[in-house]
């Protein structure tokens, strides 16, 4: 029997080892995962600050709660280290670290090659090499596989390799992480099947597809669909307000149909670590092999332009009542890219505050889960959402649907309501702007 024969054999007895390179929105909850299966997983992060809060049962992630990460911690099964050799000592080791965009929209995978290449410095016979973080296809087998087998081991025969797209949506309180099926492909069979086993203690479902390259497009076909059809809609809420139409009314009706529509909604912008993000990699994918991929570039191009198009509103809502730009007064409801979490990460919020900034407003902002944020080298700071604030605002502008957020109250009291969310959807009041 070989040692990988051999790792099979010892993830099913929840004997293995296992580690999570990466310790944020993904790494965390599958390390704790992994851990309530029965596995002893160790964590890494470089995030000195991270690990000191996680040794002390204290979770930075919206969706842990402190008591989770302390269950795990006190039955031995987590440990936190900034130590890769320690990390690299498992028997299993899942990547999950950033894999963000350059300004010049070219994938930066500086943070996954230098997870991989301490990998390699530690790289023993019979051990799984698992990467989670998005990226475009043929990523792990062209990229990966390389740095790794530079050790001598052979893929496969000495070790193993597979990519496993990461489908956390934060926030969302519908699908917990057991629930959402798990998508494996590895470099042979073997890989496959050994992803698979790891995964299959904590998920319902696990789908093996046929490659390496298969899994990394199916995250970003998932993407991509939702990123085109929000491009489309946000699309056709410029072409209703032209046409002095109600777009939300018109949505809700096209969704009473059974078949053939499936619902997506506009709003300011993208945010986040993933739809504004993930298309761009395939995009880029395809540009190598001389294929513009259309469809991709123009809903992001529709995407992009959404912020600008709502400080155009804010402008043309405010000219409405004689009132310039230059020198109102704007308050924003919410920085974070969507409602329930406090990540600004690619936040339209930030866009549009800076393009009002540039017509001179006075911009101020609101938000429960985010209690400053530096903005072109300035910090600005959460203000409290009282009476004043609310009625001394020339404008007001809901940017993120928190539910902490009385929108009746904001309603009343705001001389000014653009709504981008439809969080006002269930009230009836004149001062109210939709998108």
């Amino acid at each position: 029997m070989s040692q990988l024969q051999a790792l099979e054999q010892k993830i099913q007895n929840r004997e293995a080892t296992l580690a999570v390179v990466g310790l944020g929105y993904v790494g965390l909850p599958l390390a704790l995962g992994l851990a309530r299966a029965g596995f002893h997983v160790t964590g890494i992060d470089v995030d000195e600050t991270k690990i000191a809060q996680l040794r002390g049962g204290t979770s930075y992630i919206d969706d842990i709660p402190d008591a989770q990460l302390q269950e795990q911690l006190k039955a031995g099964k987590f440990t936190a280290t900034t130590d890769y050799a320690e990390a690299c000592r498992a028997d299993c080791i899942n990547i999950c670290v950033p894999t963000p965009l350059r300004k010049t929209k070219d994938p930066d995978v500086s943070y996954i090659v230098a997870a991989v290449e301490q990998v390699r410095e530690h790289l023993r016979e019979g051990q799984l090499i698992i990467l989670g973080s998005t990226t475009y296809p043929g990523t792990t087998h062209e990229l990966y596989l390389p740095i790794l087998e530079s050790s001598g081991k052979r893929v496969g025969v000495d070790f193993s390799l597979a990519f496993a797209p990461e489908r956390i949506d934060p926030a969302n309180k519908n699908f917990k992480l057991h629930e959402v099926p798990k998508v494996v492909g590895g470099e042979t069979e073997l890989c496959t099947r050994l992803a698979a086993a790891m995964y299959q203690p904590i998920f319902d479902e696990v789908v093996q597809v046929s490659s390496s390259q298969s899994a990394e497009m199916v995250k970003l076909l998932e993407n991509t669909f939702r990123m085109i059809n929000i491009g489309l809609v946000n699309e056709i809420a410029m072409i209703c307000d032209r046409l002095d139409l109600d777009v939300w009314e018109i949505i809700d009706a096209a969704a009473t149909k059974p078949y053939g529509f499936m619902k997506f909604t506009p709003g300011p912008g993208l945010g986040g670590h993933c739809i504004p993000v993930d298309p761009n990699y395939l995009a880029w994918k395809l540009r190598s092999l001389n294929f513009n991929a259309r469809f991709i570039e123009l809903a992001s191009d529709v995407n992009a332009s959404m912020p600008e198009w709502v400080v155009d509103r804010c402008v043309r809502l405010l000219n409405r009542d004689k009132i310039a730009m230059n020198g109102a007064k704007v308050l924003m409801l919410g920085m974070a890219y969507k409602a329930g979490v406090s990540d600004p990460r690619e936040s339209p919020a930030i866009d549009i505050l800076i393009g009002m900034e540039g017509y001179g407003a006075d911009v101020t902002y609101h938000d429960p889960y985010i209690p400053e944020i530096a903005i072109e080298g300035n910090t600005h700071k959460s203000v409290e959402l009282d009476d004043k604030a609310l009625t001394d605002a020339d404008l007001v502008l809901i940017t993120t649907d928190h539910k902490e957020v009385d929108y009746a109250r904001v309603a009343e009291l705001s001389p000014r309501l653009l709504d981008t969310r439809n969080a006002t959807r269930e009230l009836a009041n004149k001062n109210i702007e939709k998108l």
